[in-house]
Parts: structure tokens; C-alpha cells; sequence
């Protein structure tokens, strides 16, 4: 690998890095983070040319940029793939800094990876992309959405789907490993239903990390901000969920201790993220191949 090369790979992490720094710092003084989504934000971004919904560190800068630039959609596609289907993207339009994950191609690359996404030596490169707000002479097709309660019963089943035990009744949300066991207090202690599967959700995604399931351990790499990345883990990958889902995910704010720590370990490691957002596609991933029947996600 050449340095200049080295160079544009270590500025991918770092650029996607400081725009989620800034969103985090942005939302902080009410909780909310940049994986936060509701309204017409609530789904996983998607592609325009393959239909397909972008996964991990891509779905946090995607929501970003809709979020800071005020777009409705979230329907994406690189400058060739927005002129395949007839479209042109307006003069001026700025994009938005995505990543592919590659394999690594040489002993050289292998050592120089970032080996987070889940598939073996991998790396990020970057490309671009723009949101359907961006381009003239596209008209997508109507997508109707199901019944805010339908919804609800749909991400119940999901959850049902998983089989992990749960008990209502605790006081709190949490998930005891050592018994591979949830506790949830009572639906009535929740705002309302999203808020409660929102909680659910990210207890899940706590289970997942157990030795018979995924067997994910942050304490080797983070050591003292390991519980902070788990959490940040969990929380990503419930917001993956229920944006797949079409349920809103509204700001926690018991995880307000956890914003410092994040912030921390973001600024000193500018990989941090790619790994928690990595392993929170994991845990999702986990979930929908338990489920029924099984959606396709974006590579």
C-alpha cells in the first residue's frame, strides 16, 4: 500500500468520524444522537439502483446528512447510478461520504485493515453519494407503509421471533448474561408502545453478545470505555431494527451518562464507531435470520 493511499483510508475513518462527533455534540443537551431517526427518517436508507438498504457506519452518516440538510427521503445513489435511471444530479450539489468495505487483496493491506465489518480483513473505501432531494428527473414509486399499530404487531413478533427470556416487572431495562436472561418493567412505565420496543430492542441486542450467540467482547479493544461501546452497540442496533421496522427511535435518557464516554473514545479513536456501528449489523443481522421470513439488507 502506498502512503498516499494509507493516507485517503485513515481520512475516510477520521472525516465520517467528526461528522458523528458533531451530531453527537449537536444532540447532547436533549440526548438525542444521530441514530435518533423519526417522521420521515424512520427507515434505513436504501439505494437507488439496487433497492437495497445500506448497512452499519453508512446508515449513521446517511441519517447525518438527511438530518442536517432537511431531506425527507431516504432514497440514495452514486452521481452514475442517479444518471442510469434517467436522473442528473443538480450543478453544485455536495455529497455525501459513504464507505465500501473491500477485501483485502495483500498481505500488506491485511496488515494495515480495519477488520471490524464482519467479514474477515476488510477495509473501507470511500465513495459518494447523493439523496433523491439532490437530482432533477426522478420520480420514485409510492411506498405505502402499514398502520402504525400493524407496525407495532409486527416488531412484537419480531421480537417473540428471538427467543431470548424475557420478565416484565423489574424496575429497570437490563440484561443479566449470566443468566442470559431480560428484565423489563411493566408496558405502562413506557411512554408509549414504540418507546417500550425501543427498550426491548436494545436489551436484545445486549443478548445477542453472549458466547453461545454472537460472542462479542469490546474489553480487549476499549478496556475501561468498554461498557460505553457495548451500550453504543446496543443502542445502534436498535435503531438499525426499528428503522427496518418503520418505528420511531426516540431518545433514552438514562443514556446520558454514557454521551461523555462516547465522545472520548470517538476523538481518540477514529475507528471506534466503524467497530460499534460493525458489530451493531451484526447483532441486526442476528435478529432478522431469526425471523420467518427474511428481508434482504445493503452490502
Amino acid at each position: 500500500m502506498t502512503p498516499n493511499a494509507r493516507t485517503q483510508r485513515a481520512d475516510v475513518y477520521t472525516r465520517i468520524t467528526d461528522e458523528i462527533v458533531a451530531a453527537i455534540e449537536a444532540g447532547a443537551g436533549d440526548w438525542r444522537m444521530p441514530w435518533h431517526h423519526d417522521g420521515a427518517a424512520v427507515t434505513r436508507p436504501q439505494n437507488v439502483t439496487s433497492g437495497r438498504r445500506y448497512r452499519g457506519v453508512n446508515v449513521l452518516a446517511l441519517w447525518i446528512a438527511a438530518e442536517a440538510r432537511g431531506f425527507a427521503s431516504g432514497l440514495w445513489g452514486t452521481y452514475r447510478q442517479w444518471q442510469g435511471v434517467g436522473a442528473q444530479v443538480r450543478k453544485a450539489e455536495r455529497g455525501t461520504t459513504v464507505v465500501l468495505w473491500k477485501q483485502a487483496t495483500s498481505r500488506v493491506d491485511d496488515e494495515n485493515d480495519d477488520g471490524d465489518a464482519g467479514h474477515g480483513r476488510v477495509f473501507a473505501r470511500a465513495f459518494t453519494v447523493f439523496n433523491i432531494a439532490q437530482v432533477a428527473g426522478y420520480e420514485p414509486a409510492p411506498v405505502a407503509m402499514l398502520p402504525e399499530g400493524d407496525r407495532i404487531d409486527h416488531a412484537d413478533a419480531f421480537v417473540a421471533a428471538l427467543q431470548i427470556p424475557i420478565t416484565v416487572g423489574a424496575y429497570d431495562a437490563h440484561y443479566r448474561i449470566d443468566l442470559d436472561h431480560i428484565f423489563m418493567p411493566p408496558f405502562a412505565a413506557f411512554r408509549d408502545a414504540a418507546a417500550h420496543l425501543g427498550t426491548l430492542i436494545h436489551e436484545c441486542a445486549h443478548a445477542t453478545g453472549a458466547k453461545h450467540r454472537l460472542d462479542r467482547n469490546f474489553a480487549e479493544r476499549f478496556n475501561r470505555e468498554a461498557r460505553a461501546i457495548e451500550e453504543a452497540c446496543a443502542e445502534l442496533t436498535a435503531s438499525y431494527i426499528l428503522a427496518d421496522l418503520g418505528i420511531a427511535h426516540h431518545p433514552r435518557p438514562d443514556h446520558a451518562a454514557y454521551v461523555a464516554s462516547w465522545l472520548r473514545v470517538l476523538k481518540d479513536d477514529p475507528r471506534a464507531i466503524f467497530t460499534a456501528a460493525s458489530k451493531a449489523q451484526q447483532a441486526a443481522d442476528w435478529m432478522h435470520d431469526r425471523q420467518p421470513q427474511i428481508e434482504a439488507i445493503a452490502a
